[in-house]
């Protein structure tokens, strides 16, 4: 039985700020990237001026850190020192073949090694499936489930280093695979330290319920990406617009009971997913709208869901 008021943390992933150059840039085709106009650093000050209890960073992240080799054992010590001085968990988020910028992409390994030396909770993998083009009934997709063996066959060659340094490793429902995907190379990989990422609007874009997604990823869920979007229907037709908090079309206070209720986590990570009100948009107003909902995610979520430890 879980604890229905057991304190969960509060994290960011650092996607929140991608205008910033945080995260991982998306938006304008393979490998456009955004200006990074604010480093690892100061994200640090920020998360901990805002009462968060700890942050999900990439590879991109790093690159503010270290002007040669942000990767190395030193400099991952050092921002993993950083972090605790602020008074900040880790996890680090990964990609195979990231759809819009390949500076995110690491092998199993790699990313293992990073996040290692981060000092991490947790290593989160996205898989980046490609998947037919009918997306309709097309959960375990022969071509998807043939990927899928790849992923597995990495996973599974990376247990020693796993266990070695008992690193949490996460795998999403990341916009290309079903729950019930995710579940299965889980079971099939079927080892306490790797279990699932949950993220609660991805289902939508394989036409996957979030609720069921969720309920069936929960129970084997070590990490959650927490986001509130808003539906639009227009005569651009359907899609879903990054919002605060709390203002979009999701129930956030059912969806935390139900983490509660079905997972045995300790903590949510949030992020949201604010998009240019249009082509010509000026980077700086993004930018502005990108913190402000942020911010206003920040109160929400402590204020209102009263998420996290730090403000108790």
């Amino acid at each position: 039985m879980m604890k229905q008021n057991r304190p969960l943390r509060l994290g960011m992933h650092t996607y929140t700020l991608h205008f910033f150059g945080l995260g991982e840039s998306w938006g304008f085709g393979k490998d456009y990237y955004f200006e990074q106009v604010m480093s690892l650093y100061e994200l640090m000050e920020k998360a901990e001026e805002w009462e968060l209890d700890g942050l999900q960073i990439t590879k991109v992240d790093l690159l503010t850190t270290a002007a040669e080799n942000p990767f190395s054992e030193e400099n991952l010590r050092k921002v993993a020192e950083a972090a605790k001085a602020h008074g900040l968990f880790l996890e680090f988020n990964a990609s195979f073949h990231a759809g819009s910028d390949s500076r995110v992409n690491c092998t199993v390994k790699e990313a293992l090694q990073i996040g290692h030396w981060l000092d991490a909770e947790l290593v989160k993998f996205s898989l980046d499936i490609i998947r037919p083009r009918e997306l309709y009934g097309s959960c375990m997709h022969p071509e998807v489930m043939r990927q899928m063996a790849d992923r597995y066959d990495e996973f599974r060659a990376a247990i020693p280093l796993i266990e070695e340094y008992g690193m949490q490793v996460a795998i999403e429902n990341h916009t290309d695979t079903f729950a019930d995907e995710i579940l299965w190379i889980v079971e099939q990989l079927n080892h306490p330290l790797i279990g699932t990422c949950v993220d609660t609007m991805n289902p939508l874009q394989v036409i996957e319920n979030p609720y069921y997604a969720m309920e069936r990823m929960l129970p084997r869920a070590f990490c959650c990406h927490f986001s509130d979007d808003i539906i639009v229907v227009d005569p651009l037709g359907v899609h879903d617009i990054g919002a605060p908090h709390g203002q979009g079309s999701m129930d956030c206070p059912k969806m935390v009971a139900q983490i509660r209720e079905k997972s045995s986590m300790d903590k949510i990570i949030f992020e949201n997913e604010i998009a240019f009100k249009s082509l010509d948009e000026p980077i700086e107003e993004a930018r502005a709208r990108e913190l402000q909902a942020c911010e206003e995610s920040v109160r929400y979520l402590r204020d209102v869901l009263k998420l996290g430890v730090r403000n108790r």
